[in-house]
């Protein structure tokens, strides 16, 4: 029997080298494998380059800041009430200093916080879409100004006006420092609390006005709590950046270091503390060391509140995926 030569081959065979990939495709393939496995790490090396300088942060105002338990009694330090570097014997109460700082940072997130947050209710569920977007970049262009400029700003007008209005000897006071430090703190309110804001599922806010809620009983009772994470987040992000802050509260707080009794008097933070004095004293003495150790407080402080606002943070993101 004669065997036909012109049988066309099985199509399974046909068909699997139709779906073979071709040689331009597995290069293709190759170059984008290549490009995560570059991306994977160089954003692995970015993150790790970003702790390393955290740590070595940490152990070089550590190291600076030890030899002070040699030469001075910690305890005194903590909790001493005086700050006369230049006295005979020195004395390195921090009391004074610690206070102030938390005295001002309270103040400006009692002024700051309910604004900004109100602020950003208004910019995402309230606002017209014209001036919601003008509303944003002006929040965005107010975070763009130099504290040293905020600080001359208190420093001319803002200082005058609360001497005058509250009949004071001077206007460089705590409250002045607090008043230019919500300023400060605003922007980051506002935009991390409407971005939590804008996260709450639309499902929630549909539901709640379905089963008979107004606009502002869905705003009140569903948006606002479940946005509550996004905006504690929000709220310790402000109260670092205002705790942090050196040129303003140098400028406008009077730099008297002692322990605020009200607002409305004179008082110096720790971060004022650091900037004022640190170019007058002697490397490696006493006074150089109590700075450190004043600014290894900060770190811990900043540390602190940076945490808390990170796990707030997670918890607004673990709401999202769910």
């Amino acid at each position: 029997m004669i065997e036909d030569t012109n049988v066309p081959p099985p199509l399974v065979h046909t068909k699997a080298r139709r779906d073979a990939p071709g040689p331009e495709s597995s290069a293709r393939t190759s170059r984008a494998h290549i490009m995560d496995r570059l991306m994977a790490w160089v954003i692995h090396v970015g993150g790790s380059i970003s702790l390393i300088a955290l740590l070595l942060i940490f152990f070089f105002l550590l190291r600076e800041a030890v030899p002070l338990a040699r030469e001075y009694n910690l305890v005194q330090f903590l909790t001493g009430r005086s700050w006369y570097p230049t006295s005979d014997p020195e004395e390195f109460g921090t009391l004074p200093l610690l206070l102030g700082s938390l005295w001002v940072t309270f103040f400006a997130c009692v002024f700051a916080i309910p604004l900004g947050v109100t602020s950003a209710v208004f910019i995402n569920k309230l606002a017209p879409p014209g001036l919601r977007n003008a509303l944003k970049f002006a929040v965005e262009m107010l975070a763009a100004i130099p504290s040293v400029v905020l600080g001359f700003i208190g420093l001319i007008f803002l200082a005058p006006l609360v001497k005058n209005l509250f009949d004071l000897p001077t206007g460089l006071t705590g409250l002045t420092g607090a008043i230019m430090l919500a300023f400060m703190a605003l922007p980051t309110i506002i935009t991390i609390a409407e971005d939590a804001i804008n996260a709450v599922p639309r499902s929630y806010q549909e539901a709640s006005l379905a089963l008979g809620a107004n606009r502002w009983q869905t705003l009140v009772g569903v948006v606002l709590p479940s946005a509550r994470s996004g905006i504690i987040a929000a709220s310790m992000l402000g109260l670092g950046r205002a705790i942090g802050e050196t040129m303003t509260v140098l400028m406008v707080t009077g730099n008297a270091p002692v322990i605020p009794e009200t607002i409305a008097m004179p008082l110096r933070t720790m971060t004022a503390t650091i900037a004022q004095e640190m170019g007058e004293t002697v490397q490696g003495g006493s006074h150089y060391h109590a700075l450190f150790a004043i600014g290894l407080m900060l770190f811990g402080i900043s540390f602190l509140i940076n945490l808390i606002s990170d796990i707030a943070l997670n918890r607004v993101r673990s709401g999202r995926t769910r």
